[in-house]
């Protein structure tokens, strides 16, 4: 990265963390230049009143400089006021944040991305319904290339019959299953139910099928690192 300044850039934290004694490392999801980190020099003084800006569901604009890959904050100030998330929609809201500090490369810029996480979050305002997490973790796996369904109608329903049950092996994809026996597989899938999923047309069934397909591509995509939110969700 050069050596220059981005003045008022929209962004939220996703985690921050002590730095040396009087600061902080603040991981930010910017609206144009992806995640990165910067330091919050002094915010932890007792006079310092940006420490609590620097709070996870708050809507930002940030200004920071430097060059390399640690940069240094130099304003925030609020865009909105804080999301109130309590409850399973605040762990819902962690979780989303673990999922983006664990999968968004740093410098990565994701308009879109940035726009289905600020209205989840507001969406989760009204309370956790469990759409909402299977649409972001959807929308997510296509922005960064983990898409393992079809979009269009055509090649949608090219890939998938309703009647029809396919296996999923992570970086081959879904493969048509011709066991008779179908119990107790988890990494198997009605044709009915990927289609649901493409369209988000959801029901309890779909929903489930949704969530066991996405812990099938993040224990691959984790490589065995924990999530500790999702531990915390029910759904």
């Amino acid at each position: 990265m050069s050596n220059k300044r981005v003045f008022l850039q929209p962004a939220y934290v996703l985690h921050r963390r002590a730095y040396r004694e009087t600061s902080f490392l603040v991981e930010l999801l910017t609206q144009e230049y992806g995640r990165l980190t910067v330091v919050a020099r002094g915010v932890r003084k007792a006079y310092s009143s940006t420490a609590g800006l620097l709070q996870p569901f708050f809507p930002l604009l940030v200004s920071w400089g430097g060059q390399g890959e640690l940069m240094t904050l130099y304003a925030v100030e609020a865009k909105k006021e804080a999301l109130h998330l309590r409850g399973e929609c605040l762990f819902a809201g962690l979780y989303l944040n673990e999922l983006l500090m664990y999968l968004l490369q740093k410098w990565d810029a994701q308009i879109s991305l940035f726009i289905t996480y600020e209205k989840t979050l507001f969406a989760l305002q009204a309370g956790l319904d469990p759409a909402i997490l299977r649409s972001f973790e959807q929308c997510l796996f296509k922005e960064l290339g983990y898409g393992v369904l079809p979009q269009s109608d055509l090649s949608l329903h090219q890939a998938f019959l309703p009647h029809h049950y396919y296996r999923f092996i992570f970086e081959q994809g879904f493969m048509l299953s011709k066991m008779t026996d179908r119990l107790g597989q988890t990494n198997l899938f009605s044709g009915k139910n990927l289609i649901a999923i493409v369209k988000e047309e959801w029901n309890e069934d779909v929903l489930r099928d949704a969530k066991r397909l996405t812990y099938l591509i993040l224990a691959a995509l984790l490589g065995g690192k924990q999530l500790h939110s999702r531990q915390l969700l029910v759904y």
